[in-house]
């Protein structure tokens, strides 16, 4: 009341008259607008929740398919480097770049040679690489021997107690070997392995916690 007085009487006498402020009319209107109901924000972030996962997902195939995943080691054919159990990263990205070598632990699909043994094409081996295209294998008096020199090999369980005479690693083709000579269904009974069936390099152990680091 006082102010409106205040601004007539100086109306009057001819003064400046005090503008008198007016509420912002975007204000009101944004004010005035409803709000969003709670059911509508509990499905948006249902929507966005989905998205996320459907993202995470996705990315998890990609890195599974094409640069590393977890494999579980079924058998005893690699004791001691590996025990049942044992659970282990293979790398998928390395060969790509550069060829597989001797002492390379890899995992992969049976070649026909175990297919016709009744092995599943699905059914992924792990071996160590002994010998590469154009090296001469051969096994004698418990000594594995690569272009005639004996193999130093302190991860064996034990030497092996069978001979195989001297054969010679094809093109595009390993020999592989499980690390329990003695236990393991490998290259020398069943022959070469193509590297086209190599899935990837087992290069890691993550499980048990007791066992972890490389391999």
């Amino acid at each position: 009341m006082t102010l409106n007085k205040t601004v007539k009487n100086q109306s009057a006498k001819g003064g400046t008259s005090i503008p008198v402020d007016k509420p912002n009319q975007s204000t009101v209107a944004e004010q005035s607008n409803p709000s969003i109901s709670p059911r509508s924000k509990f499905w948006q972030q249902v929507r966005e929740n989905l998205q996320i996962i459907a993202i995470a997902l996705a990315l998890a195939l990609l890195i599974r398919v094409f640069i590393a995943e977890p494999r579980y080691i079924p058998s005893n054919s690699m004791i001691p480097t590996l025990n049942i159990g044992d659970r282990v990263v293979v790398e998928k990205i390395s060969y790509h770049f550069k060829p597989p070598v001797s002492g390379d632990i890899i995992v992969f699909d049976p070649p026909p040679q175990l297919q016709m043994q009744g092995f599943t094409k699905d059914q992924a081996f792990i071996k160590r690489i002994i010998a590469t295209p154009g090296q001469i294998v051969q096994i004698q008096d418990g000594k594995v021997y690569i272009n005639g020199e004996p193999l130093d090999e302190v991860y064996i369980a034990e030497p092996p107690n069978y001979q195989m005479t001297p054969v010679r690693v094809p093109e595009g083709q390993l020999f592989v070997m499980g690390d329990n000579r003695n236990n393991s269904n490998d290259s020398h009974v069943w022959g070469f392995l193509p590297q086209p069936n190599i899935i990837g390099h087992a290069c890691f152990r993550f499980w048990p916690p007791s066992r972890f680091g490389l391999v």
